[in-house]
């Protein structure tokens, strides 16, 4: 490979080049102080910095120590920022006044990049409610229940702990019963999980009282990462009758430092399952100009070892039905807010999102290089990466969100 004479030529066919352009937020060891970036090739523009020495009139946007101003700017904002920074690491006349703000990837801090106003957690992979569903109710006529394909199951999550990749997960304790136990016992999760997903971040709120349509889901989302919702499977089994899930999932939820925009995954737009139950209108996108879904390939690795390649093209609900069924009954949007696709599971047993299913809630461990496992052991770490098809036979990275589990205490 010919040598590089500047950090911006960056190589044909890298997944992070002109076509993409992420943003996170990072900072050096000789300015801690948080700083916008956007990500090219294998290093990270001082977006802010990029945007004064150029008098751009998006330094107000882009001169931050977060994403909020720029994610509630809205989407002709967003658009004409990406444009903006295109031209700025394309055009050879900004290469003098470019090339000195960028920072290797390896030498930068990165941090959560916006802060988290609500977190909803989906239940949209038909192949995960299936499988989970037969693992919990063998002897159900259907493994779906009955409400499943007439609207996006969710719930409302903690964004509290919602933490950026790289960040430890402390093994979560709680209550447990196995069924033939006499009560139940406190202590630390012994079925500790991941869940392979999708997260979406809303930039443009709503007003209270009025829900968001299917066409208006890009006039309010920015952009997409990939997310592991970490789950305590006993603590969930215990506690989640009738409410739902609380301490076996709110204690981590690990986001990947950069956030895709979609303008950068127009080339990874394609249609969702079929729908064989017809659906209510305000949830019907069969006459929708775009199609709903996106073309992601995601792998997970524990340890390094890939254990599962779950295609997010096969999800049955789309981050845009969703997105209506999280205001349909009102509910606003603020600038900020995440919410998650659920597991991402397709139709082999090689593309399970999580250990529940991968293993059968246990039956089945897996062989991994340095032991079998069930469900995660203290030391573990998890890393969940994903690519998407990008325009002219590129690929859009979606980098990493990684984790290490380390004992409670």
């Amino acid at each position: 490979m010919p040598q590089q004479s500047s950090p911006l030529d960056v190589p044909e066919g890298h997944p992070f080049g002109p076509h993409n352009l992420p943003y996170g937020v990072f900072s050096t060891p000789d300015r801690p102080e948080r700083r916008v970036g956007v990500r090219i090739g294998d290093h990270v523009l001082d977006a802010g910095a990029a945007a004064l020495a150029l008098g751009s009139p998006y330094a107000q946007l882009l001169a931050q120590p977060d994403l909020m101003a720029l994610l509630g700017a809205g989407r002709t904002a967003w658009r004409d920022v990406r444009r903006a920074l295109t031209a700025w690491v394309t055009v050879p006349a900004h290469r003098a006044d470019m090339e000195p703000l960028l920072h290797d990837l390896d030498a930068v801090t990165l941090h959560l990049p916006y802060r988290v106003a609500d977190y909803v957690d989906f239940y949209a992979s038909e192949h995960h409610a299936s499988n989970v569903g037969r693992i919990f109710r063998p002897d159900a006529e259907t493994p779906l229940t009955p409400n499943w394909k007439h609207l996006p199951i969710g719930y409302h999550g903690r964004a509290g702990t919602v933490v950026v990749s790289g960040t430890d997960v402390v093994r979560p304790a709680g209550q447990r019963k196995a069924p033939a136990d006499p009560a139940p016992v406190f202590g630390p999760s012994v079925k500790l999980d991941i869940e392979a997903e999708v997260g979406f971040v809303v930039g443009t709120p709503s007003a209270q009282g009025t829900p968001v349509p299917l066409a208006d889901f890009r006039e309010h989302v920015f952009g997409l990462s990939l997310l592991n919702d970490w789950s305590a499977r006993d603590i969930q089994a215990w506690e989640y009758v009738p409410l739902g899930p609380f301490l076996g999932k709110s204690f981590a939820t690990s986001v990947a430092a950069w956030v895709t925009p979609l303008e950068a995954l127009d080339a990874a737009r394609t249609a969702p399952p079929a729908r064989d139950v017809p659906v209510l209108p305000y949830l019907d996108d069969a006459d929708e100009d775009e199609p709903g879904g996106y073309d992601l390939r995601i792998s997970v690795a524990i340890n390094g070892h890939v254990v599962a390649e779950p295609p997010f093209s096969t999800m049955y609900w789309t981050a845009a039905q969703q997105l209506a069924q999280m205001t349909v009954n009102g509910a606003s949007l603020r600038t900020g807010d995440l919410y998650a696709s659920g597991t991402v599971s397709g139709p082999e047993p090689a593309q399970r999102g999580c250990l529940l299913e991968l293993t059968w809630n246990g039956r089945d461990p897996l062989d991994l290089p340095d032991g079998k496992r069930t469900f995660l052991e203290d030391g573990d770490t998890v890393t969940l990466t994903a690519w998407a098809p990008g325009p002219d036979g590129t690929r859009v990275g979606l980098g990493e969100v990684s984790g290490r589990v380390v004992p409670a205490g």
